[in-house]
């Protein structure tokens, strides 16, 4: 396992192989899952992914409530946040 990213003291992304995993002091108020559509494992810009937008639509014609939404109307970066059972975020954020 190897340090990927660490610009502050409060977080840092560990990585093994082609996974991930961030870790986050005082950022976020309960556990949260995220995905990022879009990046490859070392944060690249992937040629080919589904939009965050497309993610969204997907998963609101199936029923789940979203707390935050991406603006449909909108192309780049966008997010949205839905919650598992537990009551946990989960965060869907494109950076490109």
């Amino acid at each position: 396992m190897t340090v990927f990213a660490f610009p502050t003291s409060n977080w840092l992304i560990l990585k093994n192989r082609d996974h991930a995993i961030g870790l986050f002091q005082g950022m976020f108020e309960k556990n949260t899952l995220t995905f990022n559509p879009g990046w490859d494992s070392r944060a690249h810009k992937l040629d080919t992914f589904t939009d965050v937008r497309d993610l969204q639509h997907q998963l609101k014609a199936q029923g789940v409530e979203l707390v935050s939404e991406a603006d449909e109307s909108t192309t780049g970066p966008a997010s949205f946040v839905a919650v598992d059972p537990d009551g946990n975020p989960i965060l869907v954020d494109q950076h490109v």
